[in-house]
């Protein structure tokens, strides 16, 4: 295996790392309007992920670093051809963030309440486009000779690609509402388990249908044995709910997503970003890479690194290990988070 080949690999976990931990705090934010009757569970369902949603970004902070160093070529036409989903979606990203920090600052009802919504929105929206974002790359996109996107906005949003993001929404939401059964107690903890059941089967039956299509477009043996992998999880997380075992049901989950992004890399290997006008114009992982020395680099910082930042977040998880009901809500108006 060359250097090229370890990064492209290196990308998908930092991927799949993003996914499984970004995906419940999105579905925790969808649930702040979904499953939330009231400020105090809201501020409940807020509290499960605050002091870890910002740690959960690092991972999409280091795929983008990993991108532009170890495939500038991909990180280009990736960047220039999905410009406005991206843009949304960091855009979405930055406000999401002031939402958390500011909500609390002020005890006006308007002032807490249009905070709340922004992170409700800046939740859904992010989860969606990134499931269309995947689906591009894994379908592929009009890349001409010279190695550049040469499509429109509007030709991302085919029904693959849709499909995606309802397979992302649906599973990132099914994922926050089993870190909510383990993370709360009460009634809001029982009414997460329900919503769960729903929501889960309607994320269950979309990625069939997407990580199916994208095993007979393009899978091979490999991918099939991780598209088999994610359906099983899916039904094991949807018993593990039903049996109360919120811990199994969340890990489910959590493997549900592993699975599925580890599918997609499968499917899309050697290429990194195929080209629908023709073959021959694909990005692979050779013709889109930086040198070998660059990548060989890259390899000792990031074998530096990484076990320091898993380490680091690991610990802030189990610091924050207990779980939360409304009761643990300061009565005080404006109360911090």
């Amino acid at each position: 295996m060359q250097l090229h080949d370890v990064w492209f690999v290196l990308i998908a976990v930092l991927w799949t790392g993003y996914f499984f931990l970004e995906g419940f705090d999105f579905g925790v934010g969808i649930l702040t309007k979904l499953l939330a009757r009231d400020r105090p569970e809201r501020r409940v369902l807020i509290n499960t992920i605050g002091p870890v949603w910002d740690g959960n970004e690092v991972w999409l902070l280091s795929a983008g670093g990993a991108t532009f160093a170890a495939f500038p070529d991909w990180y280009a036409t990736l960047f220039s051809g999905f410009y406005l989903p991206l843009l949304i979606i960091l855009v979405s990203l930055i406000v999401r963030g002031v939402a958390f920090e500011y909500r609390a600052k002020r005890p006006e009802e308007n002032w807490q309440r249009n905070w709340e919504t922004a992170i409700f929105w800046t939740s859904l929206i992010p989860a969606f486009l990134w499931g269309v974002a995947f689906g591009n790359i894994v379908r592929g996109v009009k890349i001409d000779q010279h190695l550049e996107y040469v499509g429109g906005f509007w030709d991302l949003l085919n029904p693959f690609a849709l499909l995606g993001g309802l397979v992302t929404l649906s599973l990132f939401t099914f994922h926050g509402a089993v870190f909510t059964t383990l993370k709360t107690v009460g009634d809001i903890r029982r009414r997460a388990q329900r919503l769960a059941l729903g929501v889960g089967l309607v994320a269950a039956v979309a990625a069939v249908v997407f990580l199916g299509w994208a095993q007979i477009d393009q899978g091979d043996s490999k991918s099939l044995v991780a598209l088999w992998v994610a359906v099983a999880a899916v039904v094991g997380a949807l018993v593990a709910n039903q049996a109360k075992r919120e811990g199994w049901a969340f890990a489910l989950s959590g493997l549900t997503i592993v699975a599925a992004v580890a599918m997609l890399f499968l499917t899309l290997f050697p290429n990194v970003m195929p080209s629908t006008l023709n073959p021959a114009w694909s990005l692979t992982v050779s013709n889109a890479s930086s040198s070998p020395y660059t990548l060989k680099i890259m390899t000792w910082c990031a074998g530096i690194a990484m076990p320091i930042i898993m380490l680091y977040q690991g610990w802030t998880y189990w610091v924050f290990r207990k779980r939360i009901g409304t009761q643990h809500i300061a009565d005080a108006a404006g109360a911090m988070h």
